[in-house]
């Protein structure tokens, strides 16, 4: 995928760059403050960046600019899409990030004529769905494999 480059009217720059991304600050947001991902591992976040196509936004469009928020997907960019871990900094809430990152995924992606693009929310329903983002049609056919703990073989119920 190529990087792509976006800035608002008020200096907010988005990019797809992974090497801009803070990984140490996306791991304190998504492992503090992200109901979903509580106490995730530095690693582990690393490694998700490091395999999936990022989105970060930034205070400006200058190199070193503060990060103030994030979003990643993954996609085979021939049938799937999974966004996830979308992240905006609590002081940058209310302008209109997430529905810009979302629909920035939903554009970035279309060209891949994906079958399906997907997320779960709890609580963001009216942002995703300002860019297209509708409940699935038949949640009955979703299903889950539970999640193996690796330390000692236990299975967990997945979320």
């Amino acid at each position: 995928m190529r990087i792509v480059i976006t800035t608002r009217a008020d200096g907010l720059c988005l990019d797809t760059d992974p090497a801009r991304i803070d990984v140490d600050l996306v791991h304190h947001w998504l492992s503090t403050d992200a109901f979903w991902a509580l106490g995730r591992s530095r690693e582990t976040v690393a490694r998700s960046i490091e395999h999936s196509l990022v989105l970060g936004v930034y205070a400006s469009a200058e190199r070193g600019a503060e990060q103030v928020a994030f979003a990643r997907v993954v996609t085979d960019y021939a049938t799937f899409g999974w966004l996830c871990d979308v992240y905006v900094a609590r002081e940058a809430r209310g302008r209109g990030i997430g529905t810009w990152l979302a629909g920035t995924v939903v554009a970035e992606l279309a060209p891949y004529r994906l079958k399906r693009l997907m997320l779960s929310t709890l609580d963001a329903h009216e942002v995703y769905a300002r860019v297209g983002f509708r409940p699935f049609a038949n949640p009955e056919r979703l299903m889950a494999v539970a999640q193996v703990n690796p330390a000692d073989g236990a299975v967990e119920p997945s979320a």
